[in-house]
């Protein structure tokens, strides 16, 4: 019989008590960690160095970190109206200030983007893995213990548990159990807010050897609020949107590209032909429609993807995700999402989350078990990735950089991208924004690059803002040729230069003049109808902050682009030192504490959000 306990602490000494000195816990990536008991071990690993301890884990969550007066001042109410609860894992903390203990070692193998770069300790224990690969990786280091949050019920009579949010690599590594080939303790934290989701996670109180439940230990969920949409990424989503066929099925990695092919889609549903006059704008006229897919879901589509997130919800509501297998519309292996996300599935009636199953990483990323009905239901598969960079021979670059940094993580995405060329049908399709601005503004399209996520032999479908660009089969010349017509026009004919001097391209190649308007603002442009007409909103799926926040969140971000030109600076505070203020702009003002300033750091800040303010930028 499952052990039951209130204290974290007590939990903690169980685990020792049963295990022994040496840990090797393994922590389910992103929300499903059990922050209680990860925390009471840690504190008893730094407070007995006879305890040996290794945690093993991804994505591991942590609460925003204001880096500047203005953002600290924006962000500050919002992480407290959102993660005000949240317990905030120690070791994390510690691994950040280089203040690990000597007894104990964290491991992971993605994380979140960015957080943990020139952090030495963590980038060089971070283990490169295709997601299917670390069960195995985790076993192979002798896992004897896994601790996760779930969800409770009970039915008639007896206790279940659900392991929600992550059944990923869980369920995986509870069938190797099974099956003799692991010993591990398997450790639940109850959570109220996590969703009971039905189907394989769904597992008996004797799958556990403790369960910590307690409301002193309740916590709310992590959850991160939506970003706005911006044009460059409706643009990619639209492209995208344009690219899948009815009857089809959907995956869709992480990235706000995901919310913006999401609205695309269902666009397409509800207008089609808003859809197509939105894409005729959008397209360069030489290309056309032709390839396009812009009429609406009769047969629908069945969804199988590693992560699921509030748009595929939209989706289903849509009419989008309908097409079954097995009684179900979408398969995924975990989640995470803003508060609305885990209320609706908390909300769903037994029949409607039926129709969503949470799954182990290896059925949703790979074909091998039962490979011949994974290959009936996934047809006309279209995988949807994101990545940081794309070299013009087809190569991509989603998890580090040329020197060694990892950004993020391999995840599932060379899975995915493999399982297209597997499947008959199916396409990769890899979005990427053009370009970014890092102090002046940098082409994300690129010659070469030092590091590689995605190899150019399995390059398949490109998507940027300025188009699409099929690479799959073609020489190195056409492909060349096709991702110079997706990129910037600031960079093309530098880009085409390096790939003439590399003798790659013939020297008499020209681009042709169609795409040689690839300009933010022609992007604008072509959105700005659908935009006005709330077709496209910056948050199409809901948003946690307040109408205020909206306001501010694009003369801030606005700012942030602003530090990194001192022109677009100067001219920001020339506009704001004369700025007549109406009520609207003093209640942002407020919001910043800028209403009233006391220094002359506020005085200047407060000419720079008003003149901000004043662009009339839509979040």
């Amino acid at each position: 019989m499952v052990k039951v306990f209130s204290d974290p602490e007590a939990i903690a000494e169980d685990i020792i008590r049963d295990v022994g000195t040496k840990l090797v816990v393994g922590l389910p990536l992103g929300l499903g960690k059990a922050n209680h008991i990860a925390n009471a071990l840690f504190a008893r690993a730094v407070a007995d160095r006879t305890i040996d301890l290794t945690f093993f884990s991804a994505l591991t969550l942590e609460k925003p970190r204001p880096s500047n007066l203005l953002e600290r001042r924006f962000i500050t109410p919002v992480i407290e109206r959102l993660f005000g609860g949240y317990p905030e894992l120690a070791y994390a903390d510690a691994l950040r200030a280089n203040e690990l203990p000597p007894n104990v070692q964290v491991i992971e193998f993605f994380f979140l983007a960015g957080r943990w770069l020139h952090v030495p300790s963590a980038q060089q224990h971070y283990i490169s893995a295709n997601y299917t690969h670390a069960a195995s990786y985790l076993l192979a280091r002798g896992l004897n213990v896994v601790t996760q949050l779930v969800a409770r019920r009970v039915a008639d009579g007896a206790t279940r548990y659900s392991l929600s949010c992550n059944t990923d690599t869980t369920l995986d590594i509870l069938r190797a159990r099974a099956q003799g080939a692991a010993s591990f303790k398997l450790i639940g934290q109850v959570n109220s807010e996590l969703p009971f989701m039905p189907g394989a996670g769904d597992l008996p109180g004797e799958e556990f050897s403790a369960i910590l439940d307690s409301p002193q230990t309740d916590f709310p969920l992590f959850a991160p609020p939506s970003e706005p949409i911006t044009d460059a990424r409706y643009a990619i989503g639209l492209h995208a949107a344009g690219l899948v066929r009815d009857g089809g099925t959907l995956q869709i990695g992480i990235g706000q590209v995901g919310d913006a092919l999401a609205q695309g889609l269902i666009l397409r549903q509800r207008d089609a032909e808003q859809f197509r006059a939105t894409m005729k704008r959008l397209t360069p006229a030489a290309a056309g429609l032709a390839g396009v897919e812009c009429g609406p879901f009769e047969k629908g589509l069945y969804g199988v993807s590693e992560m699921v997130f509030e748009a595929f919800l939209g989706l289903i509501e849509a009419g989008i995700l309908k097409r079954e297998v097995d009684g179900v519309v979408l398969h995924g292996a975990f989640f995470l999402g803003p508060k609305s996300f885990y209320r609706a599935l908390r909300d769903m009636t037994p029949d409607q989350i039926a129709k969503i199953q949470m799954m182990p990483v290896s059925f949703t990323n790979q074909l091998y078990g039962d490979e011949d009905g994974k290959r009936q239901a996934r047809v006309e598969a279209r995988f949807v990735n994101n990545v940081m960079m794309a070299t013009l021979m087809g190569a991509a670059i989603s998890d580090g950089l040329d020197d060694g940094q990892v950004v993020s993580g391999v995840g599932g995405q060379y899975n995915f991208v493999a399982q297209a060329f597997a499947l008959a049908g199916a396409r990769s399709i890899l979005t990427v924004e053009a370009t970014r601005l890092s102090r002046t503004v940098q082409s994300n399209i690129r010659w070469r690059y030092g590091h590689e996520t995605i190899p150019r032999h399995l390059r398949d479908v490109v998507v940027t803002e300025y188009g699409v660009a099929d690479l799959r089969g073609k020489s190195d010349a056409e492909v060349i040729a096709a991702m110079l017509q997706v990129a910037d026009s600031r960079f093309q004919n530098e880009l085409a230069r390096q790939a003439k001097d590399a003798g790659k391209l013939a020297r008499h190649f020209e681009i042709p003049a169609a795409y040689k308007e690839n300009y933010p603002d022609r992007i604008e442009g072509a959105l700005r109808g659908a935009r006005e007409a709330g077709l496209l909103p910056s948050f199409p799926f809901g948003s946690d902050f307040t109408d205020v926040e909206l306001r501010l969140i694009p003369a801030l971000r606005l700012l942030g682009d602003a530090q990194r030109s001192p022109r677009l600076l100067l001219g920001l505070l020339g506009q704001g030192i004369f700025r007549h203020r109406d009520a609207a702009e003093n209640e942002c003002l407020a919001r910043l504490g800028l209403d009233k300033p006391a220094t002359w750091a506020e005085r200047v800040y407060r000419m720079l959000v008003s003149a901000a303010l004043a662009r009339g930028a839509t979040p």
